[in-house]
């Protein structure tokens, strides 16, 4: 099972979402204390159409999630926009690294940020109508959320 992991006491009341883990072994490793938020399990399905960008969060009522379709006419318009969203996920996890040299999950993120970083923005075709965590899964690469930083 999957677990969206949202800011405690807060049901419906939009944008709570504060991580996502894949599996209870991503949940144990997050860096949080879990008593402090409120997680609910959910299926893999809606995991995946989180951490790809085709649903969003939009809350929680007790354990009740309430998805919204995300529908990408235009994601990113050109490559501009796109290294910016890269830039910004690249100093998350730069955060996490430098802070976590021993962390179980610090080669899988420092992997995904050396695969940021090498990627060759001009071999897109723009606009690039699907999240970025779509298009490397469409490549065959790995690909991770940031709402899954620990």
């Amino acid at each position: 099972m999957a677990y969206f992991i949202f800011l405690k006491n807060l049901d419906n009341i939009n944008n709570t979402l504060y991580r996502i883990a894949e599996n209870q072994s991503d949940l144990n490793n997050l860096n949080i204390d879990q008593n402090s938020y409120k997680i609910i399990e959910d299926s893999q399905i809606n995991f995946d159409s989180v951490k790809y960008g085709q649903k969003y969060v939009e809350k929680y009522n007790n354990d009740i999630i309430s998805y919204l379709d995300i529908s990408y006419e235009y994601s990113f318009i050109n490559k501009d926009q796109l290294n910016e969203y890269i830039q910004n996920v690249i100093s998350e996890i730069k955060q996490f690294l430098k802070n976590n040299l021993n962390h179980p999950l610090f080669s899988r993120w420092n992997d995904y940020c050396n695969q940021l970083q090498s990627l060759n923005l001009d071999s897109i075709t723009y606009p690039l109508n699907k999240s970025l965590e779509q298009y490397f899964k469409d490549q065959n690469l790995p690909s991770l959320n940031p709402l899954q930083t620990p």
